[in-house]
């Protein structure tokens, strides 16, 4: 009875097999249900500190500066916005596919130390949210305007 195993119904199917290559069924059939597969997009971010601030640095491609929205409260920071994206396949006059995603990104996360509202900055550019969040002890919330 010391030998005892855990019995995984599904353990073969999760294993990775080198000589399975799959590439060539890649196009071959058109599903409605393939975009139904698809995830959300996903806000990436970097984060750095110094002795005085934090610097975010988020990822949100194909947004506009109008659909994002940044708060802080004390140690909290949550980053949203609005999605809409749409790819189209067509094939001479004729639509073969169209995916469609239309929905909501949001990301929250706590620093160490409180942020100064007073002072922190929001800076959007070319797809790249850049957060300046300067440290403080204190309280307040306040909603960032993005420049």
């Amino acid at each position: 009875m010391s030998n005892i195993t855990r019995f995984t119904p599904f353990g073969n199917l999760a294993r990775f097999d080198p000589f399975r290559n799959d590439d060539w069924l890649k196009g071959f059939w058109v599903s409605p249900f393939a975009g139904a597969m698809e995830t959300a997009p996903q806000i990436k971010i970097n984060l750095t500190e110094n002795e005085k601030s934090y610097s975010v640095r988020a990822e949100l491609p194909g947004i506009r500066k109008e659909d994002i929205k940044v708060n802080v409260d004390g140690n909290r920071v949550s980053i949203s916005a609005e999605v809409k994206q749409e790819k189209e396949e067509k094939k001479g006059d004729k639509t073969i596919c169209r995916e469609c995603y239309q929905g909501a990104v949001y990301r929250s996360f706590s620093l160490e130390s409180k942020v100064d509202e007073s002072k922190a900055q929001a800076k959007f550019d070319n797809g790249v949210l850049e957060l300046t969040l300067p440290k403080k002890n204190g309280n307040g919330a306040r909603q960032l305007q993005i420049k």
